[in-house]
């Protein structure tokens, strides 16, 4: 394990944006917080969305859905008429109504963050999530997770990052395709990485991203 050129490319935007990092970091930690069940059922319907989409894109439509009153009551027809913004617009509606009624209680309300309460330990709760939720793999669930403050202990391995993660020598080059299995290494040599460099796991994600984009969204 080694500081090769790249990272201190990255320690040096780091260190201009680590107060807006963490600030950010906050915010996540306090949709938990505050957030009502809605609130965090809204967060991970999000999740289903951003796959091969902007996270912009994915955001704006479900706030849109919440607004026109879809997102909790709306049919999967109702539904894909507003995401035009997002790939896999069919899939992605029918995921979205099975994951509202995964998450409703017998008198028809929401009950996603008491759930996720109920299920103590992070890796518990993206276990579940990878088993029972249609549209959601290891990716996805951790970053739902990380978006509700829970993302210090697990990574969003998109291509992006394991681009970086290759640019930083963590591993040796992008897998052709992610099995479960190595995803769960590759997360450990970032986790160990991280470590190395004393970067959380979940700053180092968003300050990747903010070398990408310009930005530091979720």
């Amino acid at each position: 394990m080694k500081k090769n050129e790249y990272f201190y490319e990255i320690e040096k935007i780091y260190k201009e944006k680590q107060k807006d990092i963490e600030k950010r970091l906050k915010e996540f930690k306090e949709i938990w917080e505050k957030g009502s069940n809605e609130d965090i059922h809204a967060e991970l319907s999000f999740c289903i969305l951003t796959p091969q989409s902007k996270a912009v894109n994915a955001w704006k439509a479900i706030t849109t859905l919440r607004e026109n009153g879809l997102l909790f009551n709306g049919s999967a027809e109702d539904i894909v008429e507003y995401l035009n913004i997002v790939r896999f617009k069919n899939n992605k509606a029918k995921y979205l109504v099975a994951l509202r009624e995964q998450m409703q209680n017998e008198k028809g309300e929401m009950i996603t963050k008491d759930f996720f309460n109920s299920i103590t330990d992070v890796k518990k709760k993206r276990e579940w999530i990878v088993k029972n939720i249609k549209g959601m793999a290891y990716k996805e669930a951790g970053h739902f997770l990380r978006n509700v403050g829970f993302g210090k202990e697990i990574a969003i391995l998109d291509r992006h990052i394991l681009k970086n993660l290759v640019k930083l020598e963590v591993i040796e080059d992008v897998p052709k395709s992610l099995t479960p299995k190595l995803y769960l290494e590759i997360e450990e040599k970032m986790k160990a990485y991280c470590k190395f460099i004393s970067i959380p796991m979940d700053s180092l994600d968003l300050l990747l991203w903010y070398k990408e984009a310009g930005e530091i969204f979720k």
